[in-house]
């Protein structure tokens, strides 16, 4: 983003993963936006992201922060992830207000970037996205969901029937942990703590869906928290690599 920035005059710039790309007529349902008119209203817009099969993409789905509404909160006290992740009618067409989107089919203004800047590096992977865009809305930015255009996620951490329970490979534990508790305190304030109260024992049971490398998810899981905690970004991919050995 940097780079396209600093080399060229852009009005708006598209992210998207290496195992993303758009759908055919993807781009051109974007552009279309802007011929419109709709893209004055919104400084930021995030696509419809589907399985190569066809189904959507749960990882991507983008949602409001259940902190910021008492609506969304009551509704994901009821639904869990379903109350606060935009609801599945939602990719039948039109377009719908978010606070927290992915990077991939992302869509952003140059001059909502030179009004938030960059995403932090530091934090590798995971999150990355989801705390860009939450600082981009609570920063007074706009950003829709848009059904028609649409964009494909080869996406493969969780795979060969894992139900997204088993990370592939192990060392996404330790990035996929820290960088929620990140997110969490960002989105959540003051409630955090109690937050963290519930999140803490989901993530150490899903040690049971590691055999043969559970002692190695307890550590990277326990690095985690306490760097996440700490809000500590420096540990080296090396140090988390080594940990990942059983």
């Amino acid at each position: 983003m940097q780079r396209a920035m600093e080399a060229h005059t852009p009005d708006w710039l598209v992210v998207m993963d290496d195992d993303g790309r758009p759908e055919p007529g993807g781009l051109a349902a974007f552009h279309a936006m802007g011929q419109s008119g709709a893209l004055a209203h919104w400084d930021a817009v995030a696509a419809a992201v589907y399985f190569p099969s066809g189904e959507i993409c749960e990882m991507n789905r983008p949602s409001r922060n259940p902190f910021w509404s008492l609506s969304h909160f009551l509704s994901t006290a009821r639904k869990g992830r379903d109350g606060f992740h935009i609801p599945r009618r939602a990719y039948d067409g039109g377009l719908s207000a978010i606070d927290v989107t992915s990077f991939v089919g992302f869509f952003i203004s140059a001059a909502a970037v030179r009004r938030v800047g960059y995403p932090d590096p530091k934090l590798f992977i995971y999150g990355d996205d989801a705390l860009y865009t939450l600082g981009l809305s609570a920063a007074g930015g706009r950003i829709c969901f848009a059904a028609d255009v649409r964009f494909e996620h080869d996406f493969s951490t969780f795979s060969n029937g894992d139900s997204g329970q088993r990370f592939r490979p192990l060392w996404k534990v330790y990035y996929h942990h820290r960088n929620l508790l990140l997110l969490y305190r960002q989105a959540a304030g003051w409630l955090f703590w109690p937050v963290l109260l519930l999140i803490l024992p989901k993530w150490i049971l899903k040690v049971r869906h590691h055999p043969g490398v559970r002692r190695a998810y307890l550590r990277l899981t326990w690095l985690a928290v306490r760097d996440g905690l700490l809000r500590r970004l420096g540990r080296s991919h090396g140090e988390v690599l080594a940990e990942a050995r059983e």
